[in-house]
């Protein structure tokens, strides 16, 4: 058995999971998330346990097992607390707000880069004097959260040399040492 196919997600109170033709739905306060599944994968629901079984062991069944276990983890678990990412813009000049639902970023290009959020995630924007410029994003679908912190930090990846970008806060960027003097 895959050991984490075979873990059972427990159902937090006020959390409901409906399977129906191969699609799992989770609701919960936090909002609803739909994921489709491998006809071939097993999903039950008794007594708040959700457990997911596999036909046979062969190694897509055996990979399949795990895969679904874990997005249906994470659907559970961002329905009931959610998902919560900041990422911290380090950099002279550099600037971030955030205007409803739009992410204006100045990081020393020379135009402004605009982007527009989907409605399933909160985005904020936080710049306090002598400290660099925070963005918090928050949303219950864990993929859609991290792919759109990968696309914001494609925009200015943190680089070795002064650290300067956009990185995740705690995030520990390595450093290489510049140029050295050359021994005559």
């Amino acid at each position: 058995m895959s050991r984490i196919g075979k873990l059972p997600i427990e159902l937090p109170a006020g959390v409901t999971v409906d399977v129906k033709d191969n699609v799992v739905t989770v609701k919960g306060p936090k909002g609803e998330l739909k994921q489709a599944v491998n006809p071939a994968i097993g999903v039950e629901v008794s007594d708040g346990v959700l457990h997911v079984t596999r036909p046979d062991d062969s190694k897509q069944s055996r990979a399949q097992h795990g895969l679904y276990r874990a997005l249906i983890h994470n659907m559970v678990v961002g329905v009931s607390t959610g998902y919560k990412k900041e990422m911290e813009i380090v950099g002279v000049g550099y600037k971030a707000t955030a205007n409803g639902q739009v992410l204006e970023l100045a990081l020393g290009y020379s135009h402004a880069i605009y982007l527009k959020m989907p409605p399933e995630v909160h985005v904020e924007a936080k710049s306090e004097r002598n400290k660099n410029p925070l963005i918090t994003l928050e949303s219950a679908d864990k993929q859609l959260i991290g792919q759109i912190c990968a696309k914001i930090r494609s925009f200015r990846k943190p680089e070795p040399y002064k650290g300067k970008g956009i990185k995740f806060v705690g995030e520990v960027i390595r450093r290489k040492s510049g140029k050295t003097a050359a021994a005559k």
